[in-house]
């Protein structure tokens, strides 16, 4: 083994555009192993049933590195900050204007951009160490990225479950490289929540049960890029104009007012992603929906769910005017689409009417009683 081959990869990583690296051992972890078997025993993964796929040999390989690679020894966690230049929740208060979560909105989907760095320093690790063998991951296996990462020292899991960073705040993607290669571990981070709560009460929909557990059910990322059914009207209410993804509890931690503004080209965030229109992403064919959507992670959940969560933002916009574009979708072939306009237009009505209550209310509450008759 090399000596330096801990500092001669950071350098690489550095050189290739990683913002954060750190080593571990490839070895099963018992509570990492306790919390995913909790997790899927409690059915908090809904839809995702592909979290509970086993293989063959190994059973459920979530907490085992070594179900994926056999002769590895050490897995390399990489980070690249995506850190956003404004609040995200500055977008919620925009009711016309579409939420679409922050690692959504770079020029490039960040699979393609990491997987092609983890590539250029897998070649550059086989070149230097010939001997050893390598398997790259970018969010694509049944490897628990967020836990290596702790134990890699690149940050701790916050009790909105997400990976957080002193330095980087909650805006890290991660990718992994197994090796052969034995490599010294680094000093897992310690977690520095402390007494915070925020992401706990920031979350609309509490799906954030208890620190550091979370019902997918619940999340708003899961419901509008995971989940392929309809959505319950309690949750849908809770939505807001939120129609992929949710960055609340990440943009609450104030671990975030260390991050910094990402700097990379390929990272930046496309300005008609940022607060899109839904009256004009509702107009969308397929066809449309998958060029503006091209080289993005939304088009992953394929334009009949994608209409599904932009009738439920304009259900919560509030706006009565958008009644005359949702009803044409009331009777549509998908029922999935049908039964999200159908309370679309149920809840425009509704808040209509509490709005002219409140109106009304107000107006009573401002007249001045007369003063008696001279």
């Amino acid at each position: 083994m090399l000596p330096d081959i801990r500092h001669k990869i950071r350098e690489k990583a550095k050189q290739v555009g990683f913002d954060a690296v750190g080593f571990t051992k490839a070895d099963s972890n018992a509570k990492d192993l306790a919390a995913i078997n909790a997790f899927l025993k409690k059915g908090l993964h809904g839809d995702m049933a592909w979290m509970d796929r086993e293989f063959p040999k190994y059973g459920n390989p979530r907490g085992n590195p070594k179900a994926l690679m056999p002769n590895a020894r050490s897995v390399i966690v990489f980070g690249i900050n995506y850190g956003p230049r404004s609040d995200p929740l500055h977008m919620l208060s925009h009711a016309d204007l579409g939420s679409i979560s922050v690692y959504a909105q770079t020029e490039k989907d960040y699979h393609v951009i990491i997987k092609k760095r983890l590539k250029s320093i897998g070649r550059w690790l086989i070149n230097t160490v010939p001997s050893c063998k390598i398997k790259i991951f970018v969010d694509t296996a049944p490897i628990m990225e967020k836990p290596l990462a702790a134990r890699a020292g690149i940050g701790w899991q916050g009790k909105h479950t997400n990976l957080v960073s002193r330095e980087f705040g909650s805006w890290l993607f991660l990718g992994e490289i197994l090796t052969t290669l034995d490599i010294p571990p680094d000093t897992p981070e310690t977690d520095h929540c402390g007494t915070c709560d925020l992401c706990i009460r920031a979350c609309p929909t509490d799906a954030i049960v208890e620190p550091y557990r979370i019902d997918a059910r619940r999340c708003i990322s899961y419901l509008t890029i995971e989940h392929k059914g309809s959505i319950e009207p309690d949750l849908m209410s809770l939505m807001g104009n939120r129609i992929y993804g949710c960055d609340d509890c990440l943009s609450v931690c104030p671990w975030t007012k260390f991050s910094r503004p990402v700097s990379e080209p390929e990272l930046q965030a496309r300005s008609d992603l940022n607060g899109p229109k839904l009256n004009q992403l509702l107009r969308m064919d397929d066809t449309e929906f998958r060029a503006f959507f091209t080289k993005s992670p939304v088009k992953r959940t394929g334009h009949t769910r994608f209409l599904r969560n932009i009738l439920i933002a304009i259900g919560n916009s509030g706006d009565r005017d958008l009644l005359p574009i949702v009803k044409p979708f009331a009777n549509n072939n998908s029922s999935l689409i049908a039964d999200a306009a159908n309370w679309a237009l149920g809840h425009l009505l509704k808040l209509d009417r509490q709005n002219k209550q409140s109106l009304n209310f107000k107006s009573l509450v401002g007249m001045k009683p007369k003063g008696p008759e001279k």
